[in-house]
């Protein structure tokens, strides 16, 4: 990610990328979120689709502004060779199925598995998010994954969850403050730490922890 230390300048940007499965509705999420528009007819990403927005962080009585670069990508099977392009060196992910299809959230479940696999990072904050709630509303029936089965899994993995409609809008935004809102406390933790470290070195403590003698060394003192 790209830093301009909050303690300055009051600015973080952060890279976040979409993944799923082609129709899920990724790209009308994104569209809601920096256009705050829906197109019913929207065709297919091809490739990976770069947008960027930001949302604002009240801390301290000032504004903390997170800006995000996104990265949309297409879900097709064809295109997901590609995906480690995208994600890695993300900072956050939006995995997305959708509530009305069967395999939906199981091939969700795989781009959180990969995820967790591949990208070297423990910080990487992971959203999985149920899309086309509003087609359910009229229509109950039309919902074929469980909501309580999405949040367990998501509560199990570590996850952030909730369900959203990217044609109403619902909780679309709320998805993005509360990224933004996680990933300023992780870097607020980590810059608290790195003070605390050059402090100490600054006094001169050095935190050096030394091997404990092997029992099964004939030289060791223990043997």
């Amino acid at each position: 990610s790209y830093i301009i230390y909050y303690n300055r300048i009051q600015m973080l940007q952060f890279k976040l990328v979409l993944l799923g499965d082609s129709s899920v509705g990724k790209s009308s999420i994104v569209n809601r979120f920096v256009k705050d528009s829906f197109d019913e007819f929207r065709e297919s990403t091809i490739g990976a689709a770069f947008l960027s927005q930001t949302v604002t962080i009240k801390e301290d009585n000032q504004d903390v502004t997170v800006k995000f670069e996104i990265w949309d990508t297409a879900g097709q099977e064809r295109y997901k060779s590609l995906a480690p392009m995208y994600y890695r060196n993300s900072n956050a992910a939006l995995v997305v199925y959708d509530i009305t299809q069967a395999d939906s959230l199981e091939k969700a479940q795989s781009w959180v598995h990969e995820l967790k696999n591949k990208v070297d990072d423990d910080n990487l904050v992971i959203y999985l998010v149920g899309n086309k709630v509003d087609l359910t509303i009229d229509n109950a029936e039309k919902r074929v994954v469980d909501k309580t089965v999405a949040e367990k899994y998501a509560e199990e993995n570590g996850l952030l969850f909730s369900e959203v409609s990217a044609k109403t809008g619902e909780g679309i935004q709320q998805i993005f403050q509360t990224i933004g809102e996680k990933l300023y406390e992780i870097r607020r933790k980590e810059d608290a730490t790195n003070n605390s470290n050059m402090a100490n070195r600054a006094r001169g403590q050095v935190d050096i922890q030394l091997p404990r003698p092997s029992t099964n060394d004939s030289t060791s003192c223990c043997s």
